[in-house]
C-alpha cells in the first residue's frame, strides 16, 4: 500500500486510523499549497484533487477517508476502530456521519471561504465571506450540541472509534485556523486530552 499524504485534517484522520491499527504504510507527500494535487498525475487519478488517497497493491486507488478507514478495518479487524458487532459498527457509523455533516463540513467550508480564501478561490466556488462566518457559527453550535449529548470517555461510550478520530482531527484543525473549541464546552476538553494522549494522535 502507498498513501498519498498532505497537510490538513483529512490526511490526519487516515494517519491516525492506520496508527491505531498498527499499519505501516509508505507515504508520498503532496504539496497542496503549491497545487501539486491538482496539476500532477495525481489529479488524473483523483478527479476531486482531494487528499489523502490510498493506493492498494493492485493499483486500486481509494480516495475518501471513511472508505479508507473501512478498508483498514477489513484487512486488520483488531483493534477495531468501527466495531466488532453489527450494532457497534452501526453506532460508530451513525456518529461519524453526524460529526462529518454537522461539524466537519461547515468548519472546513467556513475556513475555505475566509482564511483559506486566497488558496481555494482559484480552485473552487466558495460561499461569501459573510456565509463563511455563518458556517463557522454552525460548526461551533454543533460542537456544543455534541458536547451536551456525550457522557462517556469517547463518542461511542467507552469505545475509541473512527468517530473520535474524525472529530479530533477537525477540532485540532479548527483550533489552528481560528475556530477554537467553544468556551462553554464541558465534555470536549477532557475528551480532547484523552485522544491527544494516544500515540496515534501524533501520526
Amino acid at each position: 500500500m502507498r498513501l498519498f499524504d498532505s497537510i490538513g485534517p483529512n490526511p490526519h484522520v487516515v494517519r491516525m486510523a492506520a496508527a491505531e491499527k498498527g499499519l505501516v504504510i509508505d507515504k508520498v507527500t503532496l504539496d497542496i499549497m503549491a497545487g501539486e494535487n491538482r496539476s500532477s498525475d495525481y489529479a488524473k487519478r483523483v478527479p476531486s484533487g482531494g487528499t489523502p488517497a490510498l493506493e492498494l497493491d493492485d493499483g486500486t486507488l481509494v480516495s475518501e477517508i471513511l472508505a479508507i478507514a473501512e478498508y483498514f478495518e477489513d484487512i486488520q479487524p483488531n483493534p477495531p476502530i468501527i466495531g466488532s458487532t453489527p450494532a457497534e459498527r452501526a453506532v460508530a457509523r451513525m456518529w461519524t456521519r453526524r460529526i462529518d455533516l454537522y461539524i466537519c463540513e461547515p468548519m472546513a467550508n467556513g475556513f475555505r471561504a475566509s482564511e483559506g480564501r486566497p488558496m481555494f478561490a482559484p480552485r473552487m466556488t466558495l460561499v461569501s465571506e459573510a456565509a463563511a462566518a455563518e458556517l463557522k457559527a454552525i460548526a461551533a453550535e454543533k460542537l456544543l450540541w455534541l458536547d451536551g449529548l456525550m457522557s462517556g470517555d469517547f463518542v461511542c461510550g467507552n469505545r475509541f472509534t473512527i468517530a473520535d478520530i474524525l472529530l479530533f482531527a477537525f477540532v485540532q484543525f479548527g483550533a489552528a485556523v481560528g475556530q477554537p473549541m467553544p468556551a462553554a464546552a464541558r465534555w470536549l476538553p477532557a475528551w480532547r486530552d484523552r485522544v491527544a494522549a494516544r500515540p496515534s494522535a501524533a501520526a
